[in-house]
């Protein structure tokens, strides 16, 4: 799997794209220009970045994502895991819930992602 990872920057960018694809470039430019204040040549150095780890193409001038946000978050989620917790759940569980008590909810939360594991 490709390391998915973006900035805070490039997280808002993303953002953009994802709330308004299919888009063309320059239309991109101007949502880029008008929400993070980016000239077009930020814009298309960004996106050639994210277009080069695989979160989104730009096809003949139209921007659209290879990803969805939560697949983008699913991934990101497991890459930590395997590289924070070599991969083990329980224990990246034991390490977020150190020091906190979870609430009934998130318990039947849990139980019910468990089950539906089974």
């Amino acid at each position: 799997m490709s390391h998915y990872q973006m900035g805070v920057l490039e997280t808002r960018f993303a953002k953009i794209i994802w709330e308004n694809e299919p888009l063309s470039s320059g239309q991109l430019v101007g949502l880029a220009a008008q929400e993070l204040n980016w000239k077009k040549s930020t814009t298309f150095t960004v996106l050639r970045r994210l277009c080069d780890k695989g979160i989104f193409q730009n096809n003949k001038g139209t921007v659209t994502s290879l990803l969805s946000p939560d697949q983008y978050a699913t991934a990101q989620s497991t890459q930590f895991v395997n590289e924070a917790f070599c991969g083990s759940l329980p224990a990246f569980l034991a390490a977020f819930t150190a020091g906190r008590k979870l609430t009934e909810e998130e318990i039947s939360e849990l139980r019910d992602i468990i089950k539906s594991q089974e």
